[in-house]
């Protein structure tokens, strides 16, 4: 199971890096994992302003469809043109070319209040 030290996780399974007041976000390599073959993305939040823990979109697997959560509140700057034709892309590389949205921070702090990559360890028990 992949979990790079250097990005922060929600209790919900999306990670985020920050540069600056900007972030990159998608859904870990565990909630790929559970989720299954993904099939599709749906994100219609672009250049709105989208609140914690708010839903900015949805990921459609062969079994199940679930919700995307932001994990601090930001302005939807751009998604993932590629996961368009290739949402098979978060399951392969959900770190990488797998990631969802690009936001603008609205408080580059409230990234602190999220959990380290060991917390999240802790939590799916690995």
């Amino acid at each position: 199971m992949n979990i790079p030290a250097d990005l922060k996780y929600t209790k919900d399974h999306e990670w985020i890096r920050v540069q600056g007041t900007t972030a990159t976000i998608g859904i870990t390599d565990f909630a790929q994992s559970e989720l299954g073959d993904i099939v599709y993305i749906d994100i219609s939040t672009v250049g709105k302003d989208v609140a914690e823990h708010e839903v900015f979109g949805t990921v459609e697997a062969v079994k199940t469809v679930s919700d995307l959560y932001m994990p601090v509140a930001g302005k939807v700057l751009e998604v993932n043109s590629i996961l368009d034709g290739s949402p098979e892309k978060v399951n392969a590389d959900p770190y990488g070319d797998g990631w969802m949205v690009k936001v603008q921070l609205k408080n580059p702090a409230d990234v602190n209040g999220l959990l380290t990559a060991d917390q999240y360890k802790e939590l799916i028990g690995k």
